[in-house]
């Protein structure tokens, strides 16, 4: 293959992704008590949520190694491309990054460039199209890079879950203050930051009015969204995640959406219930 795109798995990939060889997934792991779960076509979702909901522990994960990334990268002939979950977020990217320099060393032929999606989730979904695109295109290999780094400078990243507890206790929301409010069902609305950490842009009572003080945010905060792909993943709420995106196609004209369900690292950190936007 001539190029190849490594996308970690917290980034999910749609049928389509899956059929395409040259999209390869570097699979975390999560473990809930002494169970281990490989995020891979073997995750079940299911399974998982009812252990973390019958556990007192934090799920924990783990990033795929340099050596996986680096193997990876090495079955390109001439150009590797990696997106990955926010470097704020996990050591997914620094790992990648180690095995860019690896790869230097044993392979200098190949061209590697490491993209923080400053994301997660579909955010990293939208990253990898945008790659294929622009390669599909016939770009070199420095106008993928431009393009795609200036693609993710105008994403953004947004979120609502039914509890952030998992986000809490793995040190994620240094920055927001812990919520003692869920006697009261408040429910943050999130967003990412362009450094890609994770802030709070409002709260409601209950569900359904953060999902629209959500979608409020999203086509307030848009740019071209003619030009844009909406992508949003559900954890285990396809309904849920069929009306946010019905609610914002009502307001808004997009070049395409997707509706995907959450791998693995976005369940764990989604919970049950969640709904990630990204456009």
């Amino acid at each position: 293959m001539d190029y190849v795109i490594v996308l970690d798995s917290c980034g999910e990939r749609t049928e389509e992704m899956k059929r395409d060889e040259r999209i390869i997934p570097a699979p975390l792991t999560m473990q809930v008590d002494d169970h281990l779960f490989t995020d891979d076509e073997s995750f079940d979702q299911a399974d998982f949520l009812k252990k973390i909901a019958a556990s007192p522990n934090c799920p924990k994960s783990a990033c795929p190694s340099p050596d996986y990334y680096k193997e990876a990268f090495g079955k390109a002939q001439e150009r590797a491309y990696a997106v990955t979950l926010s470097a704020e977020l996990s050591g997914s990217y620094n790992s990648a990054m180690l095995a860019k320099d690896l790869i230097s060393e044993e392979k200098p032929e190949i061209k590697v460039h490491v993209f923080n999606s400053r994301s997660a989730s579909v955010g990293e979904t939208l990253i990898a199209q945008k790659i294929r695109e622009c390669e599909d295109a016939g770009m070199v290999f420095e106008q993928v890079v431009e393009t795609v780094e200036a693609y993710i400078d105008g994403q953004n990243t947004y979120f609502v879950l039914e509890n952030l507890e998992t986000l809490r206790k793995n040190g994620r929301l240094s920055n927001i203050k812990a919520f003692v409010a869920s006697a009261l069902k408040i429910k943050p609305v999130m967003g990412a930051t362009s450094e890609g950490t994770i802030i709070q842009l409002d709260q409601a009572r209950g569900m359904n009015k953060a999902l629209v003080k959500m979608v409020g945010y999203i086509v307030e905060q848009v740019e071209k969204p003619e030009e844009k792909i909406l992508a949003i993943a559900h954890c285990n709420c396809k309904e849920r995640g069929e009306m946010v995106r019905e609610a914002i196609l009502e307001k808004l004209k997009v070049k395409d959406s997707i509706l995907v369900d959450t791998a693995g690292i976005s369940t764990m950190y989604a919970n049950d219930g969640g709904i990630i936007v990204v456009i």
